[in-house]
């Protein structure tokens, strides 16, 4: 038999080499915004433009209404929702990533007194060493065991840090209920949940539930907190209803804050975003705040800040639920009706608007992910679309139906999908008010090889 030729070795070692860091690429998307909570996949094999005959759904499971969006760890995914007949009830749900087989549930009776738009609980599960966090919407908290939905431990986050309060003036509860999603730091859960007695944001042990400190008497409104690198230290940002907040996140020491009070109510929801020394917010009555995080010391100043005159008049970017991104000197995000927009991040002015990616619409809503050099949209139509952002304008490169819009989340202009989509094990998984969609999203060639999920 003819001895290989070097050639010939050279492509075994190829394909060996193109198998090995396909499985290697693959990973989770185990919180909010995925791994790192910045909206950032890292995933390698992925498609670069979708099927002409659409996406392949690879199952469907079904799900009562919520906006929380799905999370992937180690072959299941979470999700949570609400029932409201005969009983109210959030729920906890974990199935298999590959079959959409359901594995568990967690179900606990929590009913949603004085909480406008009841469709469901609004934050992403947080999983962590094989703990799942799930915060409610009216402050239950649950730790499970993932894989079993086991209860490790819960606790009553309204009764025990007084977020009700007796009567109206003191009732700390956001109208919309408890949203930011719980983030993990080294052994702390950090919670963004507007209690009182300075209890605004805390920290639990997150093997006990035990109180480790609370922080600011603010407001709470509903985005969720970041820990950023500033000065050579890990720094936990928290916007709260009443100011964006620099703190340890060990201690919860303030560093720094900068005031940023709402000129009618606390109503941001998108999360705050980083990129170098920049840092940025966005509300929907109250525009646009880049501050500046001083490199050698704990310390902030704005850069800028932009707000039109209305909702429907405004200046730099006035976003209800989409969190915006950074591409470099640039900044990309949905304005009040649904505007497209690019800032140059520097000074905050417009380059370009653009309104063909989400219909136009009070609220509209894009879902940002950054996938090498392009960016996944995911509109609240259930659209997932692939494109290039850049100072020169939007470029569309392809574009697909995930998942039909539901009515539970938002009643008007035929139903939304305001739910983060997950990216994990190459695939997209997507929720509305009736299902779990999980749809494939490999390219042929790392389809060709047998990538498992």
């Amino acid at each position: 038999m003819e001895p290989p030729t070097m050639r010939r070795i050279i492509a075994s070692f190829g394909v060996i080499y193109l198998t090995w860091n396909l499985t290697l690429s693959a990973e989770d998307w185990p919180q909010w915004r995925g791994p790192n909570r910045d909206g950032v996949w890292l995933e390698q094999g992925i498609v670069d433009r979708f099927p002409a005959d659409g996406l392949k759904i690879l199952w469907r499971a079904p799900l009562g209404a919520g906006y929380s969006g799905p999370v992937v760890s180690a072959g299941r995914v979470f999700v949570t929702d609400r029932v409201a007949e005969p009983e109210q009830l959030e729920r906890i749900h974990c199935f298999d990533s590959g079959s959409g087989e359901a594995i568990w549930s967690y179900t606990y009776p929590c009913p949603y007194d004085g909480i406008s738009y009841t469709a469901g609980p609004r934050a992403a599960v947080t999983i962590d060493q094989q703990r799942a966090y799930a915060l409610g919407a009216t402050g239950w908290l649950h730790c499970l065991e993932a894989a079993s939905g086991q209860l490790l431990w819960r606790a009553n986050l309204d009764e025990q840090f007084q977020i009700r309060g007796p009567d109206a003036e003191s009732n700390r509860m956001p109208i919309w209920g408890i949203a930011a999603a719980p983030l993990v730091y080294d052994d702390l859960l950090i919670l963004h949940i507007g209690g009182r007695q300075g209890a605004c944001v805390v920290a639990l042990d997150k093997l006990t539930g035990r109180e480790r400190w609370r922080a600011l008497d603010d407001r709470a409104q509903y985005s969720s907190p970041i820990v950023v690198q500033q000065a050579g230290h890990d720094v936990l940002v928290v916007w709260t209803g009443d100011n964006v907040v620099g703190l340890d996140p060990r201690s919860g020491r303030v560093h720094w804050r900068s005031p940023l009070p709402p000129s009618r109510m606390p109503i941001g929801v998108a999360t705050p975003i980083s990129s170098g020394s920049r840092l940025f917010v966005t509300s929907f009555y109250d525009g646009s705040l880049m501050l500046r995080l001083d490199p050698d010391r704990l310390e902030v100043e704005p850069l800028w800040r932009a707000v039109g005159p209305d909702e429907q008049h405004t200046e730099g970017l006035h976003s209800i639920i989409s969190t915006p991104i950074f591409l470099g000197d640039y900044l990309y995000g949905v304005d009040s009706y649904g505007e497209l927009r690019c800032l140059e991040a520097a000074t905050g002015k417009r380059l370009w608007e653009e309104d063909r990616a989400t219909p136009r619409g009070r609220w509209s809503t894009i879902h940002f992910v950054r996938h090498e050099g392009q960016v996944w949209l995911f509109n609240e139509k259930g659209e997932l679309i692939i494109a290039e952002l850049s100072p020169a304008g939007y470029h569309e490169i392809s574009r697909a139906q995930l998942i039909s819009p539901t009515l539970e989340q938002l009643r008007q202009r035929g139903g939304v999908c305001w739910s983060h989509p997950a990216f994990a094990q190459r695939c997209v998984f997507a929720r509305n008010d009736n299902e779990l969609v999980c749809a494939e999203l490999a390219s042929p060639a790392a389809a060709s090889v047998g990538v498992t999920k």
